[in-house]
């Protein structure tokens, strides 16, 4: 009998990307696309209604947590959604994870990204075309 001293595992590339998600577009789909090339394993993280009210107002979120995590579920680049109510969550969230990659849009390059210590590399995804949630509304 042989004893294998090793496996060899395949590494499995890890992606995170985090945010509202509230009125979905082109621009979220292709964020999600091109995070989904950059790893095997893309985990989505969804502020809370909570936390989007706050930050963004009391007429926000437009569809609510259970709505937005049925409609990311249903898209196929991403495999995993989690939820998170503060910074701390959001925080902790990434350094048990541990990804590759961290995804962040273009317009943070220059601003504090949560989590960003815990990420191998941070990418930035430039937006497509004029896609906003704000324009919609």
């Amino acid at each position: 009998m042989v004893l294998l001293t090793s496996l060899i595992m395949p590494t499995i590339k890890k992606v995170w990307v985090n945010g509202t998600f509230d009125v979905l577009h082109r621009g979220h789909i292709e964020l999600f696309k091109f995070a989904k090339s950059k790893g095997d394993h893309l985990i989505v993280g969804i502020d809370s209604d909570e936390r989007i009210k706050k930050n963004k107002g009391f007429t926000r979120p437009i569809n609510t947590l259970e709505d937005r995590y049925f409609f990311l579920k249903c898209i196929k680049y991403i495999d995993e959604i989690r939820t998170f109510g503060s910074d701390r969550e959001l925080r902790n969230m990434i350094a048990s994870y541990k990804p590759d990659y961290l995804v962040v849009g273009s317009d943070w390059r220059d601003k504090i990204v949560i989590g960003a210590e815990f990420a191998e590399d941070i990418l930035f995804f430039d937006r497509i075309g004029d896609f906003s949630t704000s324009k919609i509304l």
